[in-house]
């Protein structure tokens, strides 16, 4: 197993924000009795790493999953014990656990099983099968390592349990229902709108539009990002760009004339621009560049943050393509047909490619929940999709998470979707309040 790995994953769980400098030298993973004589405390290595079980069925965790502490255990056992050498011993593979999941590893074990999108469903995921899918495991060992850390004496401390940094993103999709020529046509012959009918919706300001939502829903960011604190809060726009799939479609010019109120907007409330890998790249990853490329010419900025449209993110592998497209911040990691933690993490991870175990540069930012996957996917009523999405909030800030949701403007019309609308505004007001106490609890 790769040791940059192996180490990255070890300070990871512990938390980097307050990992000692020498966490290597004081917490190892290994079996080899000499080694272990050198640390404090050991995680004995299951099986899972080795050549002939990595890759093949041997390495899949059996169901039902024991469980070490009250957390579910992918792969060793939930003993601890001191040894007669010194160091304590944890025959929980932590290591393994968390790599599978930081990793998306089952997603290469398991390639046959994928959704009309070429997505792997969540439903289908080990954490959802397992019950895990709404914990940051990952997030939840490191409690557990961190306080027998404090047992063998090392200083080591809790993070604290606000948010680290709360992201409000948007998919740009469909800026607008009707705008210019071809939405005049579209009215007339398909949806045989009168002429006087159809010049109003296609001409008129835009902010008549139904899918124009953006003055309300950035003042609602803003205040937002006043209450916790303007670093700690960024509102990110992904926009689509040279897409050719239908579903792509509409496609857009964000330098043409008919986007610069929009444009202007965006510049004005400070909104991080992204890009919207669209479907077409999805099914060739090669693409991304070039609509990078494209999109950075139309705003004229350069920028490092993508999302896949349909987050149509299909195979772990093609991650290299952002990676050489000069991405280096993806916010596609959640799953479309349920919300919670893919990663098992609330806390941005640096991509692990677990086809050949190779740490990168490319941060995955976790995404928490999407808008529509309430309604469309999980069928939920209002009331019974804001009790889960108070739950994440709630253990987002926990573990000094990243809170990554995803609102498209469409879902913010009072009039096409009005409680996935109220469902926002509840959350902005419920996370800062989550957030504010547990500043105050930290202070």
């Amino acid at each position: 197993m790769n040791a940059e790995v192996v180490n990255y994953i070890i300070r990871f769980m512990v938390n980097e924000d307050v990992a000692p400098d020498d966490l290597e030298n004081l917490v190892g993973y290994t079996s080899d009795p000499e080694r272990m004589k050198g640390y404090k405390i050991v995680i004995l290595p299951s099986p899972f790493f080795k050549l002939g079980v990595y890759g093949t069925p041997a390495s899949y965790p059996e169901l039902p999953l024991s469980e070490f502490e009250g957390v579910p255990l992918l792969f060793g056992s939930p003993s601890v014990y001191q040894s007669d050498e010194g160091p304590l011993i944890i025959e929980a593979d932590l290591v393994a656990s968390s790599f599978f999941v930081l990793s998306r590893y089952e997603e290469i074990f398991r390639r046959s099983i994928r959704d009309v999108h070429g997505r792997f469903p969540g439903k289908e995921s080990l954490p959802y099968k397992a019950g895990f899918i709404e914990h940051p495991i990952v997030d939840e060992y490191g409690v557990i390592l961190r306080r027998y850390m404090r047992q063998c004496g090392i200083d080591v401390k809790e993070p604290p349990r606000y948010f680290s940094h709360v992201n409000l993103t948007h998919d740009i999709d469909e800026p607008f229902a009707y705008r210019g020529f071809r939405s005049f046509l579209r009215a007339i012959v398909k949806e045989r709108k009168s002429p006087f009918e159809a010049f109003r919706l296609a001409y008129s300001d835009p902010k008549h539009d139904k899918y124009y939502t953006f003055d309300k829903f950035l003042e609602w960011n803003k205040l937002c990002r006043e209450q916790l604190g303007i670093s700690r809060c960024d509102t990110i726009f992904f926009f689509k760009s040279n897409g050719t799939h239908k579903l792509d479609m509409p496609q857009y010019k964000l330098n043409s004339l008919r986007y610069k109120p929009l444009m202007d907007m965006v510049e004005k409330r400070e909104v991080k621009i992204g890009l919207h890998c669209s479907y077409s790249s999805s099914l060739r990853p090669e693409r991304i560049k070039q609509e990078k490329i494209k999109l950075q010419r139309s705003v004229n900025c350069i920028t490092d943050l993508s999302r896949h449209h349909y987050l149509a993110a299909r195979e772990p592998e093609d991650m290299i393509s952002l990676i050489n497209s000069g991405i280096r911040h993806d916010y596609t990691m959640g799953y479309a047909d349920v919300v919670g933690f893919r990663l098992g993490t609330c806390r941005p991870v640096r991509f692990i490619r677990p086809s050949t175990r190779v740490l990168t540069d490319l941060v995955l930012h976790p995404l928490m929940m999407m808008d529509c996957t309430f309604t469309k996917y999980m069928n939920l009523s209002e009331e019974e999709a804001e009790k889960k999405a108070k739950l994440l909030v709630r253990s987002t800030a926990q573990y000094h998470g990243e809170l990554n949701i995803l609102w498209h403007n469409v879902s913010l019309s009072k009039a096409l979707h009005p409680w996935l609308c109220r469902l926002y505004r509840v959350l902005l007001r419920y996370l800062t309040a989550v957030d504010m106490q547990g500043r105050g609890e930290a202070n």
